[in-house]
């Protein structure tokens, strides 16, 4: 009885036993078949593992990539590294609305905010690329292969990289490629083990030694590119013949007033170079030829053995808009431009000149205002000192009554006498006028983004219209009617012209504009126009709360 009523109730149990392993084991695979939530879980977690690390591993890559890239710019001795190359492109190609935007939104960071934004893109991309190689090691090639050859087609478009300019953005692509496809591998076991600790144990080592040796090359690449100290030590050294006390004239006393000289480091700076060329003066030459009786071949030696002129010149940027701050006033020093023009011999036929830069950029200046009386000049100093690099070390040209885009070449190594119609200079195409005279315009510096107390107040700031002159200053309030500003002393019809007006302020909202006439009685052009194509127009004005 013990018996019988023991063995059916253990077959009985085996029977319940096995149904519910069985339903378990139908349970599972109903959950495998539907991807039910514990499949998902553990995709989802081995894919949580691994895409962090690819992102880093893609990005690591890159960097690797344009370390080595800056390594081979040196050794080839161009400037030419992959974002260079890039941003070089993108600022040829930039239309002048785009050029004018920038520079009203960083002003003259607009090239540190270009590098930010293309080293920006450029590891978001890399960290997609990285992420997908982890599964795919050719979609994450792919990136890697398109970014790289942007930058090699950039670069070879460049007309300062020469037939090796290409390389560093070659050899950048190949690198980050290996970096990445070690990458891959190291992270394909996580996928299906998340839990390898040997494997995530590699893949730290890997970033570690990836980083270290990346900033290892980055090291080399500025000891073996980087000529910037020798240029900085032969600037150093350079013994310039020294100006006369030109003391400025007496300008206006005003808290917040402009200074008459604008010192060096505040010296507006508006360029295409994304990458500033290092020229050691030892090595710096100059050709004059074209349309020319002779040819003639400078050194930075044959300058200095000239006769050196030293004068006050304003220099105005076109892209500058009505009240902005891209001019400035400094005394220039260095050799004629006619001197060396009339010893070349121009032909009665040419009009032009082409100026070439060391990084490509190229300028057509009118051939009249380098052979009239303005003392356009070849500069190598700045207010006593050796030209900065940044503004075009160690030989640039200054030609008064002319924008910069038409005539500021830095960085000068080439000019070629020619004609307008057998040439077009860089910013000529991108629909900027081919002749760049100076506008005459006038700015209020005093008071600006400042409350003002109430009672008698200095209204204060600058007019210009270089190789012109200045005549007459007014101000007026609220629409009502102009009042003559005082004057500085004039220096120089080349120069701007700093002016005052003392304001009986009432309390209140106020808007203060100045308008400022030329030294034949003209006044300025008051409707408004942007830079494009020839320089702004209009009147500044200021709003001003009084107490």
């Amino acid at each position: 009885m013990n018996q019988a009523d023991q063995v059916p109730g253990a077959i009985h149990g085996r029977v319940a036993d096995e149904a519910g392993r069985g339903g378990d084991d139908a349970g599972r695979g109903y959950d495998a078949v539907r991807g039910g939530d514990g499949a998902g879980r553990g995709s989802s977690g081995r894919w949580d593992a691994t895409w962090w690390r690819g992102a880093v591993g893609g990005v690591l890559a890159a960097f690797a990539g344009l370390a080595a890239g800056s390594v081979v710019a040196g050794l080839l001795g161009t400037r030419q590294t992959p974002v260079v190359a890039i941003g070089s492109a993108f600022i040829d190609r930039v239309p002048p609305w785009l050029k004018d935007l920038a520079i009203a939104w960083f002003g003259t960071n607009d090239k540190t905010a270009l590098r930010v934004g293309i080293l920006t893109v450029l590891l978001v991309l890399a960290a997609v690329g990285g992420i997908l190689a982890v599964r795919r090691y050719w979609a994450g090639a792919l990136i890697t292969v398109v970014l790289a050859g942007v930058a090699v087609a950039a670069a070879a478009t460049r007309p300062d990289s020469g037939q090796t300019g290409f390389v560093p953005s070659a050899v950048a692509g190949i690198t980050a490629l290996l970096v990445l496809r070690l990458f891959s591998r190291r992270l394909e076991p996580l996928i299906d083990n998340p839990d390898d600790g040997v494997s995530r144990r590699g893949f730290l080592q890997l970033s570690a030694g990836v980083a270290i040796g990346t900033a290892a090359v980055a090291a080399l690449g500025r000891i073996v590119g980087g000529n910037r100290a020798a240029v900085a030590e032969a600037r150093a050294a350079l013994d310039l013949p020294k100006p006369p006390t030109l003391d400025p004239p007496a300008g206006v006393q005003a808290d917040g007033a402009t200074p008459w000289v604008t010192p060096n480091d505040d010296f507006y700076r508006i360029d295409t170079a994304l990458s500033v060329p290092q020229i050691l003066p030892s090595d710096w030459k100059l050709r004059i030829h074209g349309m020319v009786e002779r040819e003639l071949e400078l050194t930075f030696d044959d300058l200095l053995k000239r006769q050196v002129v030293h004068k006050w010149v304003t220099l105005t940027c076109v892209s500058n808009q009505v009240g902005g701050d891209l001019i400035g006033n400094a005394l220039w020093s260095g050799v004629l431009l006619k001197d060396l023009l009339n010893e070349a011999g121009p032909s009665t036929d040419a009009d032009a000149i082409q100026s070439t830069s060391k990084d490509g950029f190229t300028a057509g200046t009118p051939l009249s205002t380098l052979l009239d009386e303005r003392q356009s000049m070849l500069a190598f100093a700045m207010n006593g000192q050796p030209l900065p690099v940044e503004h075009g070390f160690p030989v640039r040209i200054v030609v008064p009554g002319l924008y910069g885009y038409v005539s500021a070449t830095k960085w000068l190594t080439d000019i070629e006498v020619t004609r307008f119609d057998q040439f077009d200079a860089y910013w000529t195409p991108r629909g900027w006028s081919e002749l760049g005279p100076i506008k005459l315009s006038s700015r209020i510096d005093v008071p600006f983004g400042k409350k003002v107390t109430a009672g008698q107040a200095t209204v204060a700031g600058v007019a210009w219209d270089q190789h012109v002159g200045v005549s007459k200053v007014e101000v007026r309030v609220d629409g009502g009617p102009w009042q003559q500003a005082t004057l500085a002393t004039d220096a120089s019809i080349d120069t701007w012209r700093q002016w005052h007006w003392t304001w009986d302020a009432p309390r209140g909202n106020h808007v203060l504009q100045v308008r400022a006439f030329d030294a034949k009685g003209n006044p300025q052009i008051e409707a408004s126009a942007p830079p494009a194509p020839n320089g702004s127009t209009g009147l500044h004005s200021v709003n001003v709360v009084v107490d």
